[in-house]
């Protein structure tokens, strides 16, 4: 029996998953009350276990084997992303062989970072000795994973959890479970002990309790801001791991190649609706160049095709929930009321809304100051690049920022000064590569996700200390 039927098995009720796009029923997960948590961990904690004796060989293989089942089905997991999470079909297929990238990378650092030989006979007095330190599982891990990316995000918890040799209770998305039940299925079928992988599908007072659980050891959560602190004060004394959220923004400068820019830059707010924590919310162009850049920007958004997500030629699909276009309607219209200029969009037709552009946007309201994590951007002249890092620097929390220049020590300055955990040069805020470490700065930095930081987090090492050893 597959996880699926397992969570539906239970005698729980019932969260029907809809589809952002026309709210028709895409599936059924179980609710998990929150009196089931300590259930679900001890499950975890026999999957700690076992998941711990599991040679490093067989991780890998596991984990590869189901990158290779995640490809070969590419088409039914885009289909089931495009379903449940409104993402385009062309962004969803992005994401499978994200996730297929993900998954090996877990397999090869599952082979490789094992530790180190620590050099004793370095320090005056420990002559006599040798060792080295490993790298072990910390046990059970509460993986709570959002909607915006429901496969990759899901899998970048996932892998180096296994890679490490823990067990995992993974709390996806209430609004877009099945991609991630689907994905345990796969790593099941490649040879994965159930236990190992426990999916656990409810609401916020089941993700308390398992936060809340003594026997956990670590919690990795992507997500808001709110939420996040309501865990870090529920936690306890664990590791914490968040990828909270971002107001990206990315610097213009006069001398850049104004056509390149612009494409990334309209990709960069709108990809996935603008629901990506590092998509493009504030751009700074330097003024000589402003008019120019707002012009070519409010065309190229202007050919954004906006609609069904399934459709091949639709760039822009619907957001989350109605709910969240509505709000995104409204924080628009407050900045309108207090002064911001409409340069295109605000059209909201149910859950799609419009990609919308902006300028003159008073720098204390919503829009400016707070992630809007919606399709909108702001477009804001400046006279100078320090001004521009002024303006850029202003949240108390950020993960990316961009730069577009031609002059190598603008760029590298830039990179130096911007507030973030990452700088993309002559790339919008929104690049990522797998690989990498990814992770906010300032009151958003906790931990850093990219598959090799992911598993240092979470393992341990171990010291092996050997005392009257002879080098003779």
């Amino acid at each position: 029996m597959n996880s699926l039927s397992l969570s539906l098995a239970a005698d729980y009720k019932a969260i029907t998953v809809l589809s952002p796009f026309d709210g028709s029923k895409v599936g059924e997960v179980a609710d998990i009350p929150a009196s089931s948590a300590t259930t679900i961990v001890d499950t975890a904690i026999s999957g700690a276990l076992i998941a711990k004796d599991l040679p490093r060989h067989e991780r890998a293989r596991i984990l590869e084997k189901a990158a290779f089942s995640v490809e070969r089905d590419k088409d039914a997991f885009a289909k089931l992303i495009v379903a449940e999470s409104g993402k385009t079909l062309k962004q969803a297929r992005k994401e499978v062989l994200r996730c297929v990238n993900t998954l090996k990378l877990s397999a090869e650092e599952a082979k490789r970072n094992a530790g180190e030989v620590i050099p004793f006979d370095a320090y005056v007095g420990s002559e006599s000795r040798q060792g080295w330190f490993t790298r072990e599982p910390l046990g059970v891990i509460v993986a709570i994973t959002p909607y915006n990316d429901p496969l990759n995000l899901v899998a970048h918890k996932l892998g180096p959890a296994i890679a490490g040799g823990n067990a995992v209770v993974l709390k996806p998305s209430e609004l877009t479970p099945l991609s991630a039940i689907k994905l345990v299925d796969c790593l099941i079928d490649a040879g994965l002990p159930p236990v190992v992988v426990t999916v656990a599908t409810g609401g916020a007072a089941l993700g308390k309790a398992l936060v809340a659980h003594r026997a956990v050891r670590m919690v990795s959560f992507t997500g808001g801001f709110v939420t996040g602190e309501q865990i870090s004060r529920t936690a306890g004394l664990k590791k914490l791991a968040m990828d909270l959220g971002g107001n990206a923004p990315v610097i213009v400068m006069a001398d850049c190649d104004l056509n390149e820019t612009v494409d990334s830059c309209v990709s960069g707010a709108f990809w996935a609706a603008g629901q990506n924590c590092i998509g493009t919310q504030r751009i700074l162009i330097e003024a000589p160049l402003y008019e120019a850049f707002k012009t070519r920007f409010v065309e190229k958004t202007s050919q954004l095709i906006v609609g069904n997500p399934a459709d091949e030629q639709t760039d822009v699909g619907p957001m989350i929930t109605e709910a969240s276009a509505k709000h995104t309607e409204e924080v628009v219209n407050d900045s309108i009321a207090k002064g911001a200029t409409l340069l295109f969009g605000n059209v909201r037709n149910g859950s799609l809304y419009s990609p919308t552009v902006l300028e003159s946007v008073d720098r204390h309201c919503k829009l400016w100051c707070e992630e809007v994590f919606s399709p909108v951007v702001i477009l804001q002249s400046v006279g100078s690049l320090e001004e521009a890092l002024t303006l850029a620097n202003e949240p108390d929390y950020s993960l990316h920022a961009g730069i577009f220049t031609s002059n190598l020590n603008v760029a590298l300055k830039a990179a130096k000064r911007l507030e973030a955990g990452g700088v993309m040069i002559n790339d919008s805020s929104d690049y990522r590569f797998d690989a990498m470490p990814f992770g906010g700065f300032k009151y958003g930095s906790m931990g850093r996700e990219g598959v090799r930081f992911a598993y240092e987090d979470m393992t341990q090492p171990k010291v092996i200390c050997i005392n009257g050893v002879s080098g003779s």
